[in-house]
């Protein structure tokens, strides 16, 4: 990975991760983590405390990464893996986890930065933050700091989503103000580390070409695909509890607009870039008759815990507008679904069709230019442009100018979980959630789920493999256009 040691952690640190036997920290913390301590980039001494319900010890633990172990750098890692048993809501668990945190301070003979990692479904989000401040594990060292006070070498990171709807997010956000100081938290949207998202503001802002058209005078519509192949897997008791309005739409989906639409920040620091994206997401409007469609994959109730008579969408699209300026009455037509054919996340910024004016006659494409993000797999940038095709006489096609991540730079970049977890660790809130975004995403999704709610919004089903529902195809085909992909 190049330049990888130039971002070495320095100063050893402790990560606590709550929830250390689920699918996000076998799937993505563990290997993020593994993957930086090989390419140099942690401390020399560094504590990484899964902390779950199951009565494991350290050694069963470091067993559980079955994947990792293979790896002949793994042995060395899991020196730094330990393992604390205790349930979310008893406070044992969390005594006997500060009595670890200070032997490791008295080892080091310093008090060492603690970071605490809720990768566990929302409903435990509260009951932890609750058990943090009556244990005293929020206070860290307790040592006082000029810049957050009393708990500075504290962290809390939480994971999306941040709470169930407006409600929630609200007490959630308030019970965090009340304990910890703005910059001691990270609200984690992994989406927003991807290298093409990030790339999206270079692509757009250090180049002169498209930024001028970049508006409503020249964009005819702008589309967002976040397709997974496979379906919940063993994800069923959380999955079924929050639905994918919930788990993608109020963040992915969000963030991802909010890159396309945002105007340029007066500068490239964290509150600057987050005003940006908070001021679109405050701007989106979604007309509920005929603009939100939901579906569920066929056999969806047929899965480990699922509720039988479940009506959890598995898939949903939504034609939003972004009420600014520079975006007014540009539709934004976006679908998120589970069981898709493949497993692909684009972002497709439509320009108006003009070339029929003089050309009409030659075969003018039905569309023309096309500027195409994608973000999985194979990141990259795609221009679509219209050229004359070859022979005497005239005749116009698409041709297409591909960016690739990969070929141009002999890399991807760091993985999403990577960049985040070094953002964490280095103190740089930029790519992470601010409450004003939360609170504004989550006020058009509980509009949206109230909606559903009051009208009994009747859940259709879709083939496996598809892609969703046919509603879906009609909310952009009304208007006279069509999915790309």
């Amino acid at each position: 990975m190049e330049n990888s040691k130039n971002f070495k952690v320095n100063q050893p640190f402790i990560m606590v991760i709550f929830g250390a036997t689920g699918d996000l920290a076998k799937n993505k913390l563990i290997p993020a983590l593994f993957s930086m301590f090989k390419n140099g980039m942690l401390p020399d001494k560094f504590f990484i405390i899964g902390f779950s319900r199951r009565n494991l010890s350290d050694e069963h633990f470091r067993g559980y990464f079955t994947q990792e172990s293979k790896d002949p750098g793994w042995e060395d890692f899991t020196k730094h893996l330990f393992y604390q048993d205790g349930s979310f809501e008893d406070d044992k668990g969390y005594l006997e986890l500060s009595e670890k945190l200070k032997v490791i301070d008295s080892q080091i003979g310093a008090c060492v930065t603690r970071f605490y990692y809720l990768a566990t479904p929302p409903d435990y989000d509260e009951a932890i933050l609750d058990s943090l401040v009556k244990t005293k594990l929020s206070e860290g060292c307790g040592y006082p700091s000029e810049d957050f006070g009393k708990g500075s070498w504290t962290r809390i990171v939480i994971e999306k989503p941040f709470g169930k709807d407006l409600e929630t997010a609200r007490s959630l956000d308030k019970k965090l103000g009340e304990i910890f100081d703005e910059r001691q938290i990270f609200r984690v949207d992994h989406y927003l580390g991807k290298e093409t998202v990030q790339n999206m503001l270079a692509f757009r802002f250090a180049n002169g070409i498209f930024e001028p058209v970049w508006n409503k005078n020249f964009i005819d519509h702008v589309q967002i695909t976040f397709a997974e192949k496979g379906g919940i897997g063993n994800r069923g008791r959380f999955f079924d509890g929050v639905g994918e309005l919930r788990d993608i739409a109020q963040n992915h989906l969000m963030q991802l607009l909010a890159a396309v639409a945002m105007e340029s920040p007066k500068s490239f620091t964290k509150e600057d870039l987050r005003d940006a994206r908070a001021k679109v997401i405050a701007s989106l409007r979604c007309d509920q008759k005929d603009s939100v469609v939901k579906g569920q994959y066929q056999g969806y109730l047929n899965e480990e815990n699922v509720s039988s008579d479940s009506q959890t969408e598995t898939f949903v699209a939504m034609k939003l507008f972004v009420d600014t300026p520079k975006f007014e009455g540009v539709p934004f037509y976006v679908r998120a679904g589970k069981d898709m054919p493949e497993h692909v996340i684009e972002i497709s910024v439509v320009f108006i069709q003009t070339c029929h004016i003089l050309f009409k006659e030659y075969g003018c494409p039905e569309i023309g230019n096309v500027i195409t993000f994608r973000i999985q797999p194979d990141e990259g940038i795609n221009l679509r442009f219209i050229a004359k095709t070859p022979g005497v006489k005239l005749g116009l096609d698409s041709v297409d100018m591909k960016f690739n991540y990969k070929e141009s730079f002999g890399t991807r970049g760091l993985e999403a979980y990577e960049k985040i977890l070094l953002d964490i660790f280095f103190g740089d809130q930029m790519l992470f959630s601010r409450s004003d975004e939360l609170e504004s995403s989550w006020r058009l999704i509980t509009d949206i789920l109230r909606n559903w709610e009051e009208e009994k919004t009747p859940i259709k089903t879709y083939t496996r493999g598809s892609w969703g529902v046919k509603e879906a195809d009609a909310l952009i085909e009304k208007d006279g256009r069509k999915w790309l992909i």
